[in-house]
């Protein structure tokens, strides 16, 4: 098994030098960090698997370290240290995310004992989530990324949705993640223990639309030897997701309509009709309205489904969410293709923050993707991205940034530059409140 790695957050050089070696002993690989700010740009740089991290600490105190590291990636284990406990503090930091909590002075075999139990449980993680992506349970291993405001926005809506049984219409770009808010919303419903039924309709072929839909007696055409249940049956108590909404064609329209009204499915070839309880999903990359202004979507249809209207904003528009999206998908492609990449450069991640994603997050996924393929072993450089050094308005950013923190400070005054300095539209577009966009011009000198 490889080495996990671990960083250790002290103010205190003498501890986290002395804890660095006592892993390292103990078959970690330890790195480590100051102070709060020193931690995060460690983080950004490179994957870890666990933080063990003081809560007394100048600055940014060491519960407010752990609710940023938890925001960032949720992947990460935290063990907190104190010289000073209370229960309050023991609260805090569990309450925060954190997995357990340790007294100071260390008592080194209770540290060994519980990062053992750490890594154990880090595992058993892993393998349910290959466990679940072998029998096609990826939607239940996944969870949305970002720490935008409008991701957060997003998070708060589907939660707010996920109760009712009402439809939804999910808008957005093609890549940015539409079916995994579907299946964010079903799994945070009353019906997460029954099937959750995906259907791409323009994948499916104009003259098996009605029987793949809605099911068909046996003998009702040729090559129809048995009774089939449909997919809207199939999905009996639980959801059905149908992606590419605008592409069903007309007739199959007016059914859907008639299934959504009565509650009830006539198979193809059958005079019998049979009672679903399902909940609707819908979601298109296309301006639905217009193409019911065009008639080539039913008004009538449109309204049954908008009850409840979820628009997923591209990656263009929630910049912030790139950092631990790449994160994210690094554990993801290390896992899936035994590698042991730490991390992505300064010039690289400066270029991908500078980039504006037409294919949105899919397309971000696809270039890391890339890169594994081209043979990135320890940390992804701007090499490994040839499709971005094609592209001015990245290289603009990459210009041997040194930090995460410079790249995001020269994003920020181009996209004031480019909104002539409006700050309302500047936030908009960086996927940030005003509020958030006026602190970080503060602490850059960005104004």
């Amino acid at each position: 098994m490889d080495r996990p790695r671990v960083l250790v957050v002290d103010d205190e050089k003498m501890i986290r030098e002395m804890l660095a070696e006592v892993l390292a002993s103990w078959g970690y690989e330890a790195s480590t960090a100051g102070s709060a700010e020193e931690a995060l740009e460690a983080l950004a740089r490179s994957l870890v698997d666990v933080v063990l991290l003081d809560i007394m600490m100048p600055g940014m105190s060491g519960i407010d370290l752990l609710r940023e590291i938890k925001h960032r990636d949720l992947d990460v284990d935290v063990l907190m240290m104190t010289g000073r406990p209370t229960v309050e503090t023991a609260v805090q930091a569990l309450k925060a995310g954190a997995c357990d909590y340790l007294e100071k002075p260390l008592n080194l075999d209770v540290l060994r004992h519980l990062m053992g139990g750490v890594i154990e449980r880090r595992l058993l993680r892993q393998e349910v989530h290959a466990l679940r992506a072998r029998v096609g349970d990826q939607l239940g291993a996944m969870e949305l990324v970002g720490v935008s405001d409008a991701m957060q926005r997003l998070r708060d809506l589907i939660d707010r949705v996920a109760g009712s049984d009402s439809p939804v219409l999910i808008e957005g770009e093609s890549g940015t993640g539409k079916e995994l808010v579907a299946g964010a919303i079903h799994h945070r419903s009353p019906r997460s223990r029954a099937p959750f039924i995906p259907v791409n309709c323009g994948a499916i072929p104009a003259d098996l639309m009605e029987s793949e839909f809605f099911g068909h007696a046996r003998g009702a055409f040729s090559g129809a030897v048995a009774d089939a249940l449909g997919l809207i049956r199939s999905a009996h108590g639980g959801t059905i997701f149908l992606d590419e909404i605008a592409e069903l064609p007309a007739a199959l329209q007016v059914k859907l309509l008639r299934v959504l009204q009565d509650t009830e499915v006539r198979p193809v070839g059958s005079v019998k009709t049979f009672k679903v309880d399902v909940r609707v999903i819908a979601a298109t990359n296309q301006n639905v309205e217009q193409a019911v202004r065009a008639g080539t979507f039913r008004q009538d249809l449109f309204y049954r489904l908008n009850v409840v209207s979820i628009l997923v904003p591209p990656l263009r528009e929630r910049r912030a969410d790139i950092p631990p999206l790449v994160t994210h998908f690094l554990r993801q492609l290390n896992q899936k293709l035994g590698r042991r990449v730490s991390g992505v450069g300064p010039d690289a991640m400066a270029a991908l923050m500078g980039y504006d994603f037409p294919g949105n997050v899919r397309e971000l996924e696809n270039l890391l993707h890339r890169a594994y393929a081209l043979g990135a072993r320890e940390e992804i450089t701007l090499e490994d991205l040839p499709v971005l050094q094609s592209r001015p308005e990245a290289l603009a950013l990459a210009g041997g940034l040194p930090t995460l923190a410079a790249a995001e400070r020269e994003l920020i005054l181009r996209v004031l530059r480019h909104h002539g300095g409006d700050k309302d539209q500047a936030a908009r577009a960086l996927g940030i409140s005003r509020r958030t966009l006026y602190r970080r011009i503060e602490e850059y000198g960005a104004g």
